[in-house]
Order: structure tokens, then sequence, then C-alpha cells
């Protein structure tokens, strides 16, 4: 085959953005494949707002330092045993170049948000948001000359041994090969395949809203593993968070998104509590509250609160149940009204009157006596009006992905592909093993994406 480019890229979100544009330093055709049309690229990186990454102390926009030894430690906090702390610690120390980068390429800052995000330190907001940022690098790609190709789905990666010699994309719906002296996959997750989804969790699955693109369906990942790629991650590991009930079934986005759990109870459909609501700081602990509520009877959870604590937290973009009393709460959330009224009582007598309640920082207000105690942010619920949202599991990426060692190269069985790299979502189950902390998966991309594009690209000019 003549080959469509040097370098090509599969996927067209930040890692892949990253890829192509460190590619372009080595060579000339660098060739992105985005599988959504033009006004949907970019996958989830779309929905992002911020970037958590290392810096020796605080900016314009940033309150303080953050030290890699502190980020570990936050990592750590949320994920398992089976972390690799080689590539993690990698990722950590890279961060601390990417906002430069991104810098170099157009995007631009903005003071972090107020709510219970508590954020203002450890991570660096976009000015604009993700899409502000996917169009400067965008911007940044044309000015150099990098060729990309919307409604280009790839459906194989063409490897033999440890060479890949270029992609199967559907274009104009046929299946056309192109030619590459390198690869790059970076096309993110499963999760927007729900019949994957429903192998995997059963029945339940139909209920998952899936918060970001409906464009990733898997298709490269599963290509590569029926190849013998080497897989790592949990299969049913995914950033999955609780969102609002009301949501899309796809692509609702960050604005879907509940923060009022740390400062409400949470009971599912029987009005019963489930889990402890203040374990810890929001950014650490919001990617866990998706699986709990998908282990609740209909994968349906609802946060009760009442007004001294209504305008703490950034709303969603439903507006909440609101009544004046607990069974008018109850009524309109479909909620048995006995079981919520006793479940409240109980929960308010257990409730300290110190130390003082405080929700930047880990309080310590903590209740006592009860079977599953909420351990920071206590407040009674007895200041009408009352509210509640219905909150669903909803997945924004999924954790099994393809093993890659420190230099992003692609791992089977026979060992590592040359010139095959990923970076981003479909590589995540390297560094992100079980929970998340905000910001993370944007690091991972950015750094992973910048190195397989590094990779790549002096392959591709090597003449190898």
């Amino acid at each position: 085959m003549k080959a469509a480019a040097d370098v090509i890229v599969v996927g067209g979100g930040n890692a892949g953005l990253c890829a192509a544009l460190t590619a372009r330093r080595f060579v000339d055709r660098v060739l992105v494949l985005e599988s959504a049309p033009i006004d949907m690229r970019g996958g989830n990186t779309r929905h992002t707002r911020n970037i958590r990454h290392i810096h020796a102390g605080g900016d314009e926009v940033l309150t303080g330092a953050y030290t890699e030894d502190e980020l570990w430690e936050d990592l750590v906090k949320v994920s398992d045993e089976d972390i690799d702390e080689h590539i993690a610690r990698m990722v950590i120390r890279e961060s601390d170049s990417v906002p430069g980068f991104m810098e170099q390429h157009g995007v631009h800052w903005q003071a972090s948000l107020k709510g219970t995000l508590h954020l203002s330190r450890t991570n660096r907001f976009f000015l604009g948001g993700g899409k502000a940022m996917l169009n400067a690098l965008y911007a940044s790609a044309g000015r150099q000359g990098i060729d990309v190709r919307y409604e280009t789905p790839v459906t194989d990666i063409l490897v033999d041994g440890r060479r890949a010699s270029g992609v199967v994309a559907l274009i104009a719906g046929e299946p056309t090969e192109l030619a590459a002296r390198s690869v790059v996959v970076a096309s993110g997750g499963f999760e927007a395949n729900k019949a994957w989804l429903r192998d995997l969790w059963g029945e339940p699955a139909d209920r998952f809203v899936i918060r970001g693109s409906p464009f990733n369906m898997g298709g490269p990942l599963k290509a590569l593993l029926d190849r013998g790629a080497l897989s790592v991650g949990n299969p049913k590991g995914a950033h999955a968070i609780s969102v609002d009930a009301r949501a899309p079934d796809f692509d609702g986005g960050i604005v879907t998104r509940i923060d009022s759990v740390p400062l409400s109870i949470m009971v599912n459909k029987a009005g019963r509590r489930f889990a402890d609501e203040g374990e810890d700081l929001w950014p650490r602990r919001y990617a866990s509250w998706g699986h709990l509520i998908a282990a609740q009877p209909d994968q349906i959870a609802y946060s009760i609160f009442d007004s001294q604590v209504n305008d703490l937290f950034i709303p969603g973009l439903y507006p909440p149940y609101k009544a004046e009393t607990l069974d008018g709460l109850a009524e309109l959330a479909g909620l048995p009204p006995d079981a919520l009224e006793r479940t409240i009582r109980q929960y308010n007598a257990s409730v300290p009157d110190d130390p003082p309640f405080d929700h930047g920082g880990l309080d310590g207000r903590s209740t006592t006596g009860l079977d599953i105690p909420k351990s920071n942010w206590a407040l009674r619920i007895d200041t009408p009006p009352f509210y509640a949202y219905p909150l669903r599991c909803g997945i924004t990426f999924t954790y099994l992905g393809l093993k890659v060692d420190a230099e992003a190269h692609l791992q089977t069985g026979g060992g590592r592909v040359d010139n095959l790299f990923a970076a981003g979502e479909i590589m995540s189950g390297n560094v992100l093993t079980a929970g998340y902390l905000a910001g993370f998966g944007l690091t991972i991309g950015a750094v992973f994406g910048r190195i397989a594009g590094s990779g790549a690209g002096r392959f591709a000019s090597s003449g190898s």
C-alpha cells in the first residue's frame, strides 16, 4: 500500500491531538482519523473542565503548590493494589510540563469554579472549558498541516508480529486500508457500546447513563484485543459517577453531574441510606458513587438535603425536587414517606453539635451510632424547604484497555509492537485501577499522547 501518512492517529480527543502535534515535530504527514462529525469531535474531552498537575507554587489561577508525593498519595487513596507505581509516577512527574505544552498551542486558563470541588490548588481550569481547549489544539494542528478526517471510524489495526502497517477505516461506509509507518491508537473506551456493557453487567446496564461521546464504541480496542494485544484493567471498571436520572442516555456531559452528595444523605428507592456520603473530599470520592448506585435496586438513588446547603454546590442541569415537608418531597420523588421520615429522623438524632460545619475541607463532623456513618459534613436535615435529586450511574469512560510500557508501546504476548502506540482512555487502566481523581484522565491522555506521538514520530522518521 502507498502510505496514507507517516503517522496515523486514531481518535481526535485530547490524547490524540497531543500525539498528533508531537509527532508533527518529526514527520511531515500526520493523519488524524476521528469517528465523530466535526461538531461532535473530540470524544469525552468536549465535556471536561480542568486538568490535574503538579506545580511548585500558586499563580494567577492556582492557590498553592501541589507536589509529586501529594498527587501520588491522592492517587493511591482511590486505587487498588494493582497500580503500576513506575508508570503512575512517570505520569505525575510529566504532568508538570502539560500546561506549558497546551499554552504553546493556544490554550488559556481561568480561576477554578466554586462549590464542593475543592480543586483550586490542584487543578487548572480551561478558559471556556474542554471544547475551547479542543478548538485551540485543532487550530494549532491546522496551522501545522495535520490532516483530520471526520466521520471516519477505524475498524481494525493492521499488525503483523512486532510491526503495524496501518489501519482499516470506513470511508464513505467502505472499509479502506490506510498505510502508515507508525500508528497511535487514542480512540477512548467502549462505554457507548451498550451491548458490550450488557455482556458485563447484565440487565442493569440498560439503566446506565453514558455521560460522554456516543461515538466511543470500542472498535479499535476490540480489534486489538482480538489480535492478541494484552489487556489491563477490570472489565467492569469505569469512571462512574452520580448523574441526574433525568439526563439523556448519551452525551449529557458534565452538567448532568450532581455535586450535592457530600452535603446530603443518599437513599435508595426504599428510602434507606447505603454508603458514607462524607468519607472523603469530593474530588477523591465522586467517582465511587456510580458503582454504589449501580448496586442499588433498579440502579437508582436520591440525594436528600435542605435549605442550609442548597447554595453550597454547583447546581445540576435540572432543578431538584422541592417541597416544604418531607412527605411532600417523598411524593415528588416517588419514595416511601414512612421509610424516608424514619431514615432522616435516625440520621438527625446521630448528628453532633460540634465541631463546626466547614464544607471547605474535612471537618470531622461525623455521625454517631449509625451502622453507616457520615464521616464529615453531617448537618441535620430539618430546615425547609427540602430537596432531592434522583440519581443514576453515569459512566464517563471504561477502564478495560490496552497494556502499554512506559514508552506507550502496545504490548502483546510476543512482546511490544515497535511502531504501535496507545494513549488516553484506551490505556488509562495502566494507571487508573479502581477510583478516579478529578482531572486526572486528561493528565494521562496529555502525558501519554505526547509520549506516543514522540515515539511514533521518531520511528516513522528513522526509516526503520
